[in-house]
């Protein structure tokens, strides 16, 4: 069976949705790396124990990243994951310290790693700040040819791009979420994604996942069900009073400990942006997003699918992002710092492919898969089968 071999570039906040963490799982990945952005000893430590606790610890390598932005400070965004990175649960194992290699600089394991496989079918998927990839392929301009293409979480388009509810926050309308116009992963460093999606060689291998799309994927309380209790889930009643004193019985200590990361959002996510079915899941959408073409393929749309006069059509984008001004006078002012500016392409010309939708309920489904595969890795680790 064929693999995407994938090196996926994560930052301290993207391990909050640990579900991001479960793709290594899937039958169709294969996870060479994990470099880790503006990483401390604590970011680490959270990504190991993250390992350790779908159980391959043993296969994927992590690596501390980039200390800064290109051309600018380092931002923990510890008002929104909390002091340790990772508050919501009390579940996370110990770090598998043995995971962690120090002994080549990331940037040159994760050069090494996408050399290693054939032309044209490593994917490299961002889920945090893009500082680390534009690093790469600076050091390394003869792989952008090489790979099968970027996946990237980050930016947001506005404008009704999708049905997707975006926020307001002090009454004042939002597409970013950490300011008014930008969304956090490109905003702490615009000069790296400038630097990737302005790039000709690899704008149009290039999948961008906006807060367009991740604000349609939804841990509803059916989605919270199955994610607790697997195929056969508990009732809708026994699962949400089970959140509110996490006194639930999930399926597993795993599957306990992901759907209470997922929950640590939602009171935000209700109150500041309006979203109340549940809270939106972002970073494995870019993991899922490199499936296209494979057997295991979740359809991702180019268009409105849930609209039945949307034209079904290709459509690919330049996306403009903003470098001018401060992430204080964003974030305080409403200065645009950080925006990601589209522009839809005439048919047939090459650019960013920016999803406009997807099947969500095949999305869950591999999740829900991905945490049995990691359960069952978990019972063999522990002699339990």
């Amino acid at each position: 069976m064929n693999t995407n071999p994938l090196t996926c570039n994560t930052n301290p906040g993207c391990l909050r949705h640990s579900v991001g963490r479960l793709p290594p799982r899937h039958p169709a990945v294969r996870n060479k790396h994990s470099p880790r952005q503006c990483a401390n000893t604590q970011d680490n430590n959270n990504a190991l124990s993250v390992l350790s606790a779908i159980g391959k610890d043993d296969t994927v390598r992590v690596y501390a990243g980039a200390a800064k932005a290109l051309q600018r400070d380092p931002v923990h965004a510890t008002a929104i994951h909390g002091e340790s990175g990772l508050d919501g649960t009390e579940l996370l194992p110990p770090p598998a310290l043995s995971a962690l290699d120090t002994s080549t600089p990331a940037i040159d394991a994760m050069a090494s790693a996408l050399w290693a496989c054939e032309p044209g079918t490593p994917w490299v998927v961002a889920t945090g700040a893009l500082t680390n990839i534009a690093e790469l392929f600076a050091a390394y301009p003869d792989l952008k040819s090489h790979v099968a293409g970027v996946s990237i979480m980050g930016g947001s388009v506005g404008g009704g791009f999708t049905a997707a509810v975006m926020g307001c926050v002090d009454d004042v309308e939002r597409i970013g979420n950490y300011s008014q116009w930008a969304e956090f992963n490109v905003l702490i460093d615009p000069e790296a994604a400038a630097a990737l999606l302005h790039d000709p060689i690899l704008a149009p291998k290039s999948t961008l996942v906006p807060l367009d799309l991740t604000h349609l994927v939804l841990a509803t309380k059916e989605v919270q069900d199955l994610l607790l209790q697997g195929v056969k889930p508990a009732t809708t009643a026994k699962a949400t009073e089970g959140l509110e004193n996490k006194g639930f019985k999930a399926k597993s200590t795993l599957r306990q400990m992901l759907v209470e990361l997922l929950m640590f959002f939602a009171e935000t996510y209700r109150d500041v942006f309006g979203i109340i079915e549940g809270p939106p899941l972002h970073d494995p959408l870019a993991v899922a997003a490199i499936l296209t073409g494979t057997k295991y393929e979740i359809p991702f749309y180019d268009f409105d699918s849930a609209n039945p006069k949307a034209p079904a059509q290709r459509e690919r984008f330049e996306v403009r992002v903003i470098t001018e001004g401060t992430l204080e006078d964003a974030r305080d002012k409403g200065t645009q710092t950080g925006r990601t500016i589209v522009r839809l392409l005439p048919p047939g010309e090459e650019g960013v492919r920016i999803p406009r939708g997807l099947n969500i309920e095949l999305f869950w489904k591999t999740i829900e898969e991905c945490c049995q595969k990691a359960d069952e890795a978990n019972a063999r680790n522990a002699g339990i089968v």
